[in-house]
């Protein structure tokens, strides 16, 4: 079972962010999230959606655990975990260029 707020600790770091900048990223507020940790109670569905948006992932991936890589290849996943780093604009560009090929 995965400890919602353990992951997102995990994702943040991933990033390099503090809770400040995941809370401009996310739309949410910084008291929001920090009042997670403070009070230990899971973020709502509609909050967890805007913290997966700003780290570039689903729910479905937040949820996913080593066992559960939904049948991707190597390239595949290293292809996935890179675009989760781009910028909207970046992200934007490769998906046109996909679309050009």
């Amino acid at each position: 079972m995965i400890d919602v707020l353990e992951q997102i600790v995990y994702y943040r770091k991933q990033k390099d962010w503090s809770e400040y900048q995941l809370a401009e990223e996310s739309g949410l507020t910084q008291s929001t999230i920090s009042s997670w940790y403070r009070k230990n109670i899971i973020p709502s569905i509609p909050s967890l959606e805007k913290v997966c948006n700003a780290f570039g992932i689903t729910l479905s991936q937040f949820f996913s655990t080593e066992n559960d890589d939904f049948s991707l290849t190597p390239k595949q996943k290293e292809l996935l975990q890179e675009a989760g780093h781009l910028t909207e604009e970046q992200l934007a560009a490769l998906i046109a260029f996909f679309k050009t090929l």
